[in-house]
């Protein structure tokens, strides 16, 4: 699966591209008024090969669940039973996540694809109707999988959590690539349902440390530039979790020539599912409007697996973390909004949902000066 849909990833369609800019350039309003929302417009146009772009809707959130090995190293704060509680939040509709996905219209999905506790047992939190059991190579959702009302859960469980990735690879290679193909699957499962954009969530305690190990794997840069505080740790936590970071690339000199070996030494199982959510998407021309720094850190293993990826990715904000301004960088992509945000679930990626829609309404719906009657310069 995973060979087939990195052979489906193409460059951008020039054509459409340059169709999109002269398009602009008729609209009635000054050239480049609209800043960068122009050249995104342009860029869904060269994703989709079509000018104007379809309309990126419905939104479809997916918030991928994992624990880490690497928790017991004292990096979190944070009991690692938060990550399954979680959960059960999402799936009642009390998280942030949720509340910003009722603003947009979005539907929320989340993927226990390698949690390590066992989930909420209340049926009035999960609806035994929309969990399949099964392992990762046989996740089935819901049909009404879009409907923007009913959170839904698909429990693709990997393994419970990762390995501990400062004694050991944190997964084998057969278990990245089973997450991995459980991200390809859940976009084509989407997609297939009618979503016109995809937006990355995560959930994971702990996870900003893979986070930023598959950082710098990927970048080249120090653990201290790739590291951040995460949920809020104290100093010298923050110099503990940098150390832990360091003494793992040290440990498993991650080559980033191998996007499938870094995410088995150092990533997490959701940081595995997003880069093949975002392979996924790429692979069906379907935009993937990336969150924060767990999301920028898989989307680093999804450019390394097929560059051109990257054509199919929104970057909605700049983390807080500074590894997120790290990976941004490296890949190419500028933040559509900087609001110091930091909680990840998808939450900035849902706050910027309204930019992407507005930059392809653009091109649907303002008239060009000769419709409108309107003089140029």
């Amino acid at each position: 699966m995973l060979e087939t849909t990195i052979a489906a990833i193409r460059p951008a369609d020039e054509a459409a591209m340059a169709a999109a800019r002269e398009l602009h350039g008729r609209l009635t309003k000054p050239a480049g008024s609209l800043g960068a929302l122009e050249e995104l417009s342009v860029r869904l146009a060269g994703l989709a090969g079509a000018c104007p772009p379809p309309l990126p809707e419905p939104a479809a959130v997916a918030i991928f669940a994992g624990d880490h090995g690497v928790h017991a190293q004292g990096v979190s704060p944070w009991p690692q039973e938060v990550t399954a509680q979680m959960i059960g939040n999402f799936l009642a509709g009390g998280a942030v996540v949720n509340a910003f996905a009722r603003q947009a219209g979005a539907s929320v999905t989340v993927v226990d694809v390698g949690v390590a506790t066992p989930l909420p047992a209340d049926p009035a939190v999960v609806d035994p109707a929309v969990v399949d059991p099964a392992v990762a190579d046989a996740a089935v959702l819901d049909p009404a999988v879009l409907d923007p009302a009913v959170p839904r859960l698909v429990v693709a469980s990997v393994r419970r959590g990762t390995r501990d990735l400062t004694v050991t690879a944190a997964l084998t290679r057969d278990e990245a690539l089973a997450a991995v193909q459980t991200g390809i699957r859940i976009a084509d499962e989407l997609i297939d349902a009618g979503a016109g954009i995809l937006l990355t969530g995560d959930m994971g305690i702990g996870n900003t440390t893979p986070a930023a190990a598959l950082i710098a794997a990927f970048t080249g840069v120090d653990a201290l530039d790739a590291t951040g505080r995460g949920t809020g740790v104290d100093d010298p936590t923050y110099a503990h979790k940098v150390a832990v970071v360091r003494a793992a690339l040290a440990r498993h000199t991650p080559d980033p020539a191998d996007p499938l070996g870094v995410l088995a030494a150092v990533g997490g199982l959701e940081h595995a599912a997003l880069a093949g959510l975002i392979l996924g998407a790429a692979a069906r021309r379907t935009p993937v409007l990336l969150d924060g720094v767990i999301a920028v850190s898989a989307a680093l293993a999804a450019a390394a697996f097929a560059p051109d990826a990257v054509g199919a990715m929104v970057a909605g904000h700049r983390s807080a973390e500074p590894g997120a301004t790290v990976a941004l960088r490296h890949l190419g992509l500028d933040p559509l909004i900087d609001l110091g945000l930091r909680l990840g679930e998808g939450t900035g990626a849902l706050l910027a949902l309204p930019v992407v829609t507005g930059a392809v309404r653009v091109l649907h719906e303002v008239a060009t000066f000769d419709s409108a009657g309107v003089a140029e310069k």
